[in-house]
């Protein structure tokens, strides 16, 4: 039996992160994809894959097709996609099986919008609260922050950890955020800080929680080597237990570990082999639950990793380099891809100041809804 064709992540292009004043969702996808193409060294007219992520800002029917027509594309496969925060994954997921299937050569993978300038504060809530469930969660005016408070109260409750351990992820995101020029937070912070701030949903504090923010990402994935080292998608699993939070059967079994083992298993690879992280941190809990499920940390004790340096840009296996979505800031999908965009600058080289040894095997994870949908990749520069 042949083994399927590899896919290649060629190319990467991202705005920075914050405050775009009179920038459209469709013009920040543009800039991230321009970028994208000319890191690729790929023709527009090579372009024969167009997946698109969904945009608050623009919830267009055809976003996917308006997004060509501005872009000047008229590839022979392109749609949109939904699944929350994991969706950047989910797509490059798929973008990765249109090139082993022969479908397409080179896929534009793209997201963005500008959910800070572009959206009121009540739009927003009104937006995301499609997360609950409209007939029991939704009418008892929960917000998406007070979902994952709950589902960290039981968390810490059952694994003994605090709010103080919490809090090492929120300065630890804060640090690496500071050395990145397209990250919207980069002024350092302390644990008191973090323990002192304004109480969103207990126990969850201000800091505890991701910014919004204007941005895009975008990538290609194709089925040639780029002008890059080469970095393939050699790994991918979904998970999907629950949408609401009133569904999830157990907060230490979302369905984390589920997508992770797939993604290995395919890749042929272990935690162990795993030399650079990017999770998904919408808050502090969500980076520890799933660091601790997935089984880079024992539960309750990924704080005690950050304590030792494991996680930090010169330990044994560095997170989120770029700051992750709790300091680097979330845009909605182009959040989540933001993760993907640093693991391949580091694994390629490419992000000036902040590099750290090439890593050769990264692994990425996105979760979306309250810990909903999960995806997982591996990615690869062996071989």
């Amino acid at each position: 039996m042949n083994p399927l064709p590899t896919a290649y992540l060629r190319g990467a292009g991202s705005t920075s992160f914050g405050r775009h004043e009179g920038w459209g969702a469709l013009d920040l996808m543009a800039d991230a994809a321009r970028q994208a193409v000319v890191s690729a060294d790929v023709a527009r007219t090579d372009i024969d894959g167009v997946l698109c992520g969904y945009a608050t800002t623009l919830p267009h029917l055809m976003l996917s097709t308006l997004f060509c027509e501005r872009f000047a594309l008229a590839p022979r496969y392109a749609h949109s996609m939904q699944a929350g925060g994991a969706t950047g994954a989910a797509m490059v997921m798929a973008a990765r099986e249109l090139v082993r299937s022969g479908r397409c050569r080179n896929v534009l993978v793209v997201a963005g919008e500008n959910r800070l300038t572009g959206q009121s504060r009540d739009s927003s809530i009104q937006t995301l609260a499609q997360v609950g469930d409209a007939d029991y969660e939704v009418p008892n005016g929960a917000s998406v922050p007070a979902y994952y408070a709950l589902m960290a109260s039981e968390y810490m409750h059952r694994t003994g950890i605090t709010s103080a351990d919490l809090a090492e992820f929120a300065v630890l995101m804060r640090a690496n955020a500071a050395c990145h020029p397209g990250a919207h937070l980069r002024t350092p912070i302390t644990h008191a800080e973090v323990r002192a701030a304004k109480s969103i949903a207990a126990p969850l504090s201000l800091l505890d929680c991701c910014p919004i923010s204007d941005g895009a990402m975008a990538f290609v994935v194709s089925a040639e080597r780029g002008p890059h080292t080469t970095v393939r998608v050699v790994g991918a699993g979904q998970a999907h237990r629950h949408q609401h939070l009133t569904a999830m059967v157990d907060v230490m079994q979302c369905g984390a570990a589920d997508a992770a083992g797939l993604a290995f298993a395919e890749a042929g690879l272990t935690v162990a082999d795993i030399d650079y992280l990017g999770i998904y941190d919408s808050f502090t809990i969500t980076l520890v639950m799933l660091l601790e499920e997935i089984g880079f940390a024992p539960r309750g004790g990924a704080a005690a990793r950050v304590r030792t340096g494991d996680f930090a840009p010169t330990g044994a296996l560095p997170l989120n380099t770029h700051g992750g979505l709790l300091s680097f800031g979330h845009c909605g999908v182009a959040g989540g891809m933001a993760h993907i965009a640093e693991a391949w600058r580091q694994m390629t080289g490419q992000s000036g100041e902040r590099q750290i040894r090439a890593p050769q095997r990264a692994f990425i994870h996105a979760d979306g809804g309250v810990m909903s949908s999960h995806v997982s990749l591996v990615l690869s520069t062996e071989g």
